[in-house]
C-alpha cells in the first residue's frame, strides 16, 4: 500500500485554472444571472428548460469560455468557494460567504492553525476553515448528529477534494474537548456559553474563540459568560451587511435587495487571568431589588 503525503492528498482537489476535465465542477451562468453548478461527466449532459448541454462541449475547453444551448449563451466558470456554498446540495442553514470572510479574518485563521470547530453543518464553515489553515494545519469538527456528518463530507470533498488534515469527533462540545493546545475555537451552535470554560482550558494561551450566533439575546448571554471569565478579554461582536450596488450609462445606486443580517460573529482572546475579575451572579437582580434570604 502506497501512503500518500499530505501535500500530494491535497493537491487532488479542484484545479484553479486552465481546460475542464471529467470530474470538474462547472458553473454556468445565463443571461439572466441564473446559476447552474454542475460535475462534468464523459457523455454527461445538463438538462434545463432551455435545452441540452452535452458536457464534452464544456470538457477540454478553458474556464469562462461561452457555450450554447439551443440559441442560448451562458457563461462557463469554475465555482468559487462562495459560488459553491450558495448552490450545493445542504439540509442545514449554511453560514453565507460575507460571514465565512469575516470569521476567517477576524478569528485570524492562518496556514498551520490547529482549530476546533463546533457544529458541522452542510461542511460550508469547516470548507473556509480546511482552505485557511492549509496542509500544514489541522482541523476537527465536533458533531452530535451522526446523520449530518456523510453529506458535510461529501461536500468538502467536492469543494476542495481529499482532506487528511480534518477530523471529526461524536462529541458534544457542551460536555468538553478532548483536544488541547489549540490556536482557535469556532463555534456554530446554539448555546456556546456553556463551551466558554472548556475553550479556556483548551486554547494555547493568546488564542481566539469565535462564535457564530444569530439572535442578540443569545450574544448577550454569550457576552455575560465572557466578561465574567477571568481569562478572556478583548471581546468583541460584529455583524456584516452587503449591499451591492447598480451601474448603468446613466445612473448608480444600490440594489434594491442586500444580504442585511445573519448573524453575529463574536470573538474574545485567552490571556492571563485578570486580578479582580469576578463571575456575575448567574441570574442578575433588577437594580434595587434584595435577594431573598
Amino acid at each position: 500500500m502506497v501512503r500518500r503525503t499530505v501535500t500530494e492528498a491535497v493537491s487532488e482537489a479542484e484545479p484553479r485554472r486552465g481546460e475542464f476535465r471529467a470530474g470538474d465542477l462547472a458553473l454556468l451562468i445565463d443571461r439572466k444571472r441564473r446559476r447552474y453548478l454542475i460535475r462534468l461527466e464523459l457523455d454527461g449532459a445538463f438538462h434545463t428548460h432551455m435545452g441540452i448541454l452535452p458536457h464534452d462541449d464544456l470538457i477540454g475547453r478553458e474556464a469562462g469560455c461561452r457555450v450554447s444551448i439551443a440559441g442560448h449563451r451562458l457563461l462557463a466558470l469554475r465555482p468559487t468557494l462562495s459560488d459553491y456554498i450558495l448552490e450545493s446540495p445542504r439540509v442545514t442553514q449554511v453560514i453565507y460567504p460575507k460571514d465565512l470572510g469575516a470569521i476567517l479574518v477576524y478569528g485570524d485563521i492562518y496556514p498551520g492553525a490547529r482549530v476546533l470547530e463546533a457544529g458541522l453543518g452542510s461542511g460550508a464553515l469547516t470548507t473556509a476553515l480546511l482552505r485557511a489553515v492549509g496542509p500544514t494545519g489541522h482541523v476537527v469538527s465536533y458533531e452530535t448528529r451522526p446523520e449530518q456528518v456523510a453529506r458535510a463530507l461529501d461536500n468538502i470533498r467536492a469543494a476542495i477534494g481529499e482532506t487528511p488534515h480534518h477530523n471529526v469527533r461524536s462529541a458534544d462540545v457542551y460536555e468538553g474537548m478532548l483536544d488541547g493546545d489549540l490556536d482557535r475555537v469556532v463555534l456554530d451552535v446554539p448555546e456556546p456559553w456553556r463551551a466558554v470554560g472548556h475553550a479556556a482550558e483548551s486554547l494555547a494561551p493568546g488564542g481566539i474563540l469565535l462564535c457564530f450566533l444569530p439572535t442578540v439575546l443569545q450574544v448577550h448571554r454569550l457576552s455575560e459568560e465572557l466578561d465574567g471569565h477571568p481569562c478572556f478579554d478583548l471581546v468583541e461582536t460584529i455583524e456584516v451587511m452587503v449591499r451591492p450596488w447598480h451601474f448603468s450609462s446613466r445612473s448608480a445606486r444600490p440594489q434594491h435587495r442586500m444580504v442585511a443580517h445573519t448573524g453575529f460573529i463574536t470573538t474574545a482572546r485567552l490571556c492571563a487571568a485578570a486580578e479582580g475579575k469576578a463571575r456575575p451572579h448567574p441570574n442578575p437582580l433588577p437594580e434595587g431589588e434584595a435577594e431573598a434570604p
